[in-house]
């Protein structure tokens, strides 16, 4: 029998996942639980395991692909359940495949273009493996703008990344439906009005904008809704190799747009030829725009033109550094953040450490600073319980938490990752440095679990590792607090000794960035932790007594 798996929820609240690489070939005899593919996702590399023994039929999916979660991700024959009332999906995309089609490139793309419930031509019951219908994917201020302005979320299509609904698709549906009422009982529009506006409803404000303007030329190549010339098709639909698909994105072409008289089971079929083609066109376009302003640039077309040659090189901008790009914004522009410095004087602590590492070496085990100012966060959080706290928008609470979990930022070969220490207020220097060194290593080697980067409750940033002091840490939203501490170094200072008497001695200087989200915490209270923190750090003493 014909087994077909769907890529799993390989992490909470992920919507898709970039396949890093296969880890069997088409033919493969395998266990269950054997993993059969690497998935980058949410900061975090992981395997996908089989979740059955049997035959690798197809792979569905090329390296370095995004792979939406409950899309096929691979085909499974397994021994003894062959259905003989029905063919299999093989079979029967192999029954109706036109003559030099590869059946592998085929499978592929009737997997991605294949609405669900349409068995096309091919006479099979299976349809596109979609999402649930009920995950919906928004930040706080987002669900909070669609209750404003009476939006259903679930009725709309997300433009952000994995299909994250975003702020304009919000006001977009709200425009829609301050325009007219017709259009939102209308579920697809028809071929006069798609004709009309030449978009459709995901990319309605940047085509207009494209419009109004007259210059399509002023569009850049990483556009979301790339400009049409007028020799240009208005496809709802267009079926396509995977490879070919990756090639107008690279492109910066919208492949619905690609004129192409080429058909598979009905519907229009764009070769990688006709892709070229009108990229080309469009370049060429543009060029003569360019030229027809050059006495003048168009408003909004500022910054787009880059220089070619060797001069500069191009990445695609996905993966991590995505990841992380798109978590950064969402974090700058949902917590309003205030950031307080200041600076402690760590001799004692350096003396401390000083004194504790052999015995620490002896259990194998390397003693930095970043164990010590762990506790002394932790002692401080548990007097300032807002700087441990979240804020639930969906339900308008402030939710304190009674656990302290702290992520320790770690920079790698690949972008920012925060391993989380658990329960830090239960354990000991030595526990906290050994689990740290080991999440730190899994961190850098990409073999750390998903599990080991959710759940933090207040960060942590050393930021003098790479010789920086102060600096403006942005929150791990939707944390509450973070704190990046800089790096130790010997500066003068006016010393009191018992008797009252001022002397300059040089001492061990550390300096403090504390960033907070400031709808909660006022700057009282981050004065007030980060001089608590200090306290701790200024007599780690105080530290034996948490």
């Amino acid at each position: 029998m014909v087994r077909e798996f769907k890529l799993p929820d390989v992490g909470e609240g992920v919507a898709e996942g970039e396949l890093v690489s296969w880890l069997v070939e088409e033919g493969d005899t395998i266990s269950e639980d054997q993993p059969v593919a690497e998935v980058e996702t949410d900061k975090a590399l992981v395997e996908v395991p089989s979740p059955v023994d049997g035959t690798v039929s197809e792979l569905h999916w090329e390296e370095g692909e995004t792979v939406p979660v409950g899309d096929l991700f691979v085909t499974y024959d397994v021994e003894g359940e062959e259905s003989a009332d029905e063919p299999t999906t093989s079979e029967a995309e192999q029954a109706s495949e036109p003559s030099g089609v590869d059946s592998s490139e085929e499978a592929r793309t009737d997997a991605k273009d294949e609405p669900a419930g349409d068995a096309g031509a091919t006479g099979a019951e299976t349809g596109e493996a979609a999402p649930p219908e009920d995950r919906v994917f928004a930040p706080p201020r987002v669900r909070r703008l669609a209750r404003e302005e009476g939006i259903d979320l679930s009725t709309l299509e997300g433009s952000g990344p994995g299909g994250r609904i975003t702020a304009a698709d919000v006001e977009a549906a709200a425009g829609d439906s301050d325009r007219t009422s017709e259009s939102a009982e209308v579920e697809t529009p028809s071929e006069e009005s798609a004709s009309d506006t030449g978009a459709d409803s995901s990319s309605d404000t940047a085509d207009t904008a494209a419009t109004d303007t007259g210059a399509a030329g002023a569009q850049t190549t990483q556009a979301t809704a790339t400009p049409a010339p007028t020799e240009s098709a208005d496809r709802d639909r267009t079926l396509a190799a995977p490879a070919t698909r990756k090639l107008a994105e690279e492109q910066g072409v919208d492949i619905d747009a690609v004129p192409t008289d080429e058909e598979r089971d009905g519907e229009a079929f764009v070769t990688p030829e006709a892709v070229r083609e009108y990229a080309e066109a469009q370049q060429r376009a543009q060029e003569a725009d360019a030229e027809a302003v050059s006495a003048g640039e168009p408003v909004g077309s500022k910054g787009t033109a880059f220089a070619e040659g060797e001069r500069e090189r191009r990445e695609p901008f996905t993966g991590v550094r995505k990841t992380i790009a798109d978590a950064m914004v969402e974090s700058k522009y949902s917590a309003p953040h205030v950031t307080h410095h200041d600076e402690v004087d760590v001799t004692e602590l350096v003396a401390a450490r000083e004194r504790l590492k052999p015995r620490a070496e002896e259990q194998g085990i390397g003693l930095t600073y970043m164990p010590f100012i762990t506790k002394a966060v932790t002692a401080a959080l548990k007097e300032f319980p807002e700087m441990n706290a979240v804020i639930d928008e969906d339900n308008e609470e402030i939710v304190y938490r009674d656990y302290y979990n702290v992520g320790i930022a770690t920079a790698t070969d690949v972008g920012l990752m925060v391993p989380v220490l658990e329960d830090t207020d239960r354990k000991g220097l030595l526990q906290l440095s050994s689990e740290m060194n080991e999440l730190v290593t899994k961190a850098r080697e990409r073999s750390i679990s998903p599990d080991e980067l959710r759940g933090s409750t207040f960060t942590i940033t050393n930021v003098g590792g790479i010789g920086g002091e102060y600096a403006t840490p942005i929150l791990n939203y939707p944390e509450s607090g973070i704190l990046a501490v800089g790096e130790i170094k010997r500066k003068p200072r006016v010393v009191t000794d018992d008797d009252g008497a001022e002397s300059i001695e040089p001492r061990s200087v550390m300096t403090l960035s504390l960033s907070f989200d400031h709808r909660l915490i006022d700057g009282a209270v981050g004065a007030r932790f980060t001089n608590e923190v200090m306290e701790y750090l200024e007599n780690p003493e105080l530290l034996l007594l948490e």
